[in-house]
């Protein structure tokens, strides 16, 4: 299993697209929380309030995910980061599995 973490600049357009990964099968479920993010922007330190995001989904699914989340990401350079998930209930990771495909 793989967790896929993105951030979004509000929670409408992470649960748009996170909708959008769901009615494509290409993940399980998706998680979108609240955050305060630091970072360089055109030689300058930004802070915003974003919307973190966590798309679980399947190993075959990974390359598919990332092509789809380039394609909807309303910034210019979106973080996409992808992590494998060493351990995972059985029961979770068979649930993945069945809904994605």
């Amino acid at each position: 299993m793989f967790i896929i973490y993105s951030t979004f600049p509000s929670k409408e357009k992470a649960v748009e697209v996170g909708r959008k990964l769901l009615e494509d099968k290409l993940i399980g479920c998706f998680n979108a929380f609240p955050i305060v993010s630091g970072y360089w922007w055109k030689g300058e330190i930004v802070e915003d309030e974003e919307v973190g995001v966590i798309f679980k989904t399947s190993e075959k699914n990974v390359e598919n995910v990332f092509k789809r989340l380039e394609e909807l990401h309303p910034y210019d350079t979106p973080a996409i980061l992808c992590v494998r998930i060493d351990r995972v209930s059985k029961k979770y990771e068979r649930w993945i599995e069945e809904v994605v495909g």
